[in-house]
């Protein structure tokens, strides 16, 4: 029999900030290509970023209860410039491209791949990466490589696993635990790793809370 976890009021408060945050207007602002086109500093900025295919865009849809904000395609590589989106006027939100496999050239992905990183990199107003990694795969080589990056950059990021419907309890929480254990590994990376679908919205209240409690630091 599964035990009822019954909120605290610290965390009902949290939660509530969090829906109040995402039930503001979300509007597409532009798509970045190259960095020269990177738009003026306004609001502290959430980027999305991860493999290819990992539910970047989906994620965003999720939490801002709008399912064609960011577009989704099955095949990996749809995303291919940095979307900016402007909250309620209180944060950005970044839909980077994916990195690793995608169905264009290799001379193509190399070049998002390399936006990606000079935005996460430097730029000033990123107040957090969320990494997004497949929870039926866990962590591999090429986000153990942004990982690096972004303990070398000292940027924050915290882990997000996605697409937690579908696998089965006990390998989905073998990942948490991997990822948690390494995770600790890493400098600039959050102790607390998320747990989300976009498909039945496990996750997505918490998640909320996360990125309103950054907003109200602003």
């Amino acid at each position: 029999m599964t035990e009822t976890v019954i909120p605290t009021d610290d965390e009902r408060t949290r939660l509530e900030a969090g829906r109040v945050l995402f039930a503001q207007a979300c509007a597409f602002m532009l798509g970045v290509a190259r960095r020269d086109q990177l738009p003026h500093p306004q609001l502290p900025e959430i980027a999305f970023c991860g493999r290819s295919n990992v539910g970047k865009s989906s994620l965003v849809n999720a939490l801002t209860g709008r399912k064609t904000l960011a577009k989704i395609s099955n095949t990996p590589g749809r995303t291919q410039q940095l979307n900016f989106f402007n909250l309620g006027g209180a944060l950005i939100l970044v839909d980077l491209p994916g990195y690793g496999f995608a169905k264009v050239p290799k001379s193509q992905v190399d070049g998002w791949t390399e936006l990606i990183m000079d935005y996460l990199r430097g730029r000033r107003e990123l107040s957090r990466a969320m990494l997004l990694i497949d929870a039926r795969h866990g962590l591999k080589d090429k986000d153990r490589t942004v990982m690096s990056t972004l303990d070398t950059a000292a940027v924050n990021y915290q882990i997000v696993l996605t697409k937690a419907d579908k696998i089965g309890p006990g390998a989905l929480a073998d990942t948490v635990a991997a990822v948690i254990a390494e995770a600790a590994t890493h400098v600039a990376a959050h102790p607390e790793v998320l747990v989300t679908s976009s498909e039945t919205g496990l996750g997505i209240p918490e998640l909320r809370a996360v990125l309103a409690e950054i907003a109200a630091r602003r």
